[in-house]
């Protein structure tokens, strides 16, 4: 079975091609800037890497341009679309009406108009490719799977605000926790690891990378998280502020002139690591900056440390008994001083990592920090959100399958 799948960005659009006998990545790419000048695709097919500049007005003419790559006369692994059997889609918000991931049909999309004020960052974008596939492939079984869903699982006491429980009930305000597709992935990898089912394991799960997350896992579930209504509360991130005081927003709307809605936009796109530092949101810029003696590129990653910590340690006490801790995203997985300074002072707890280790690991490995003394293991596992959207996609098309030959 090959899956295509699917990550629609606002101007992006992100695909992968798998052949599922072997879960191999058979082609990979961007399309960039859709919508904008200067539009242009970015692939890797069978290890050769292209960029190509072509106008791409709309998300429908990025998966145009998407099939032109992969049934290329010259270059492509297909010799046709009709070789895909399936579309995997990934949507950042599923809100209370999806709890896990969907065969896409009139109604899931009925459905997801109705909860797209949750994400309206997201949900337009995430539609626009959903429906670009569809008008190209219409036959097509077209799968959708939800950040949001892994935490569909978190009990009310961790989910709920305190506020008014009619507005609750009313508008849905409460926290929904993003990420899941990682923190599930690397929630399989950890059981593996451990030679134990998820259902007999609880870890905690830090997901950071420009958008950063962490997960309480209890016996395979999520039981609270950090990101909340939005992927704006918690720790501070790239662009993203993270948890502050509610009446910052009316502050800053006073003081700067601005309405609700920009203070919120402004929370999430220019402070954080970028705001705090003053460099930039990239880790490797901040690093370099802080070599050179920036002192606000050293307290925004002082920042993220002592957030990260505080987080871990606030899960380890609502857990109980942990029998992992996971780095996973392209700073948990990278960065080893954020890896060491998080888990600093905790030795306490039961955690001693492998320092040496810790500081020359090679890219893209699973890895075990923690030494033979840990009562808590310590690992670095490379997320892979899009094999998980590929498995949950050809899990629903057998099932389909199934039914329609009974």
């Amino acid at each position: 079975m090959k899956i295509l799948v699917v990550n629609a960005g606002s101007s992006s659009l992100k695909f992968q091609l798998f052949d599922m006998k072997d879960e191999k990545v058979i082609a990979k790419g961007n399309c960039e800037k859709i919508g904008l000048a200067g539009s242009f695709i970015g692939y890797t097919i069978n290890g050769v890497k292209k960029e190509v500049k072509v106008s791409m007005p709309d998300h429908k003419v990025a998966i145009e341009k998407v099939f032109e790559v992969l049934t290329d006369k010259k270059e492509g692994v297909i010799k046709d679309v009709s070789e895909i059997d399936a579309v995997g889609h990934r949507f950042v918000q599923g809100g209370w009406l999806f709890d896990e991931s969907v065969l896409m049909d009139d109604e899931a999309v009925r459905k997801l108009d109705m909860i797209a004020e949750l994400s309206p960052l997201h949900a337009h974008a995430n539609m626009a490719g959903y429906k670009g596939c569809v008008a190209l492939m219409p036959n097509t079984p077209q799968v959708t799977v939800f950040d949001t869903s892994f935490h569909a699982t978190m009990p009310a006491k961790a989910y709920m605000y305190g506020i008014k429980y009619e507005d609750y009930e009313k508008y849905h305000v409460r926290k929904y926790g993003f990420h899941g597709t990682s923190h599930r992935f690397v929630m399989g990898e950890t059981a593996k690891l451990l030679g134990k089912k998820p259902e007999e394991i609880n870890i905690i799960t830090v997901h950071l990378g420009n958008g950063s997350s962490i997960t309480a896992i209890e016996k395979g579930k999520s039981i609270d998280t950090t990101m909340g209504l939005t992927p704006l509360e918690g720790l501070i991130m790239g662009t993203r502020s993270g948890d502050l005081d509610p009446t910052v927003v009316s502050y800053l709307s006073n003081k700067k002139n601005m309405t609700a809605d920009e203070v919120v936009n402004y929370l999430n796109k220019q402070c954080g690591i970028l705001g705090v530092s003053g460099v930039s949101s990239d880790m490797r810029e901040l690093n370099s900056a802080i070599q050179e003696g920036n002192k606000r590129a050293r307290l925004a990653l002082d920042m993220l440390i002592y957030r990260v910590r505080k987080f871990i340690g606030s899960y380890m006490a609502v857990l109980g008994k942990v029998d992992a801790i996971v780095f996973t995203g392209g700073i948990g997985e990278n960065q080893e001083d954020l890896r060491e300074g998080a888990l600093a002072g905790l030795e306490n707890f039961g955690i001693e990592i492998d320092v040496e280790k810790n500081n020359h690991l090679p890219r893209g490995t699973i890895e075990e920090i923690s030494t033979k003394k840990s009562k808590i293991r310590v690992f670095r596992i490379p997320t892979n959100e899009e094999l998980l959207i590929a498995r949950d996609t050809q899990e629903l098309v057998n099932k389909m399958s199934k039914k329609s030959s009974r």
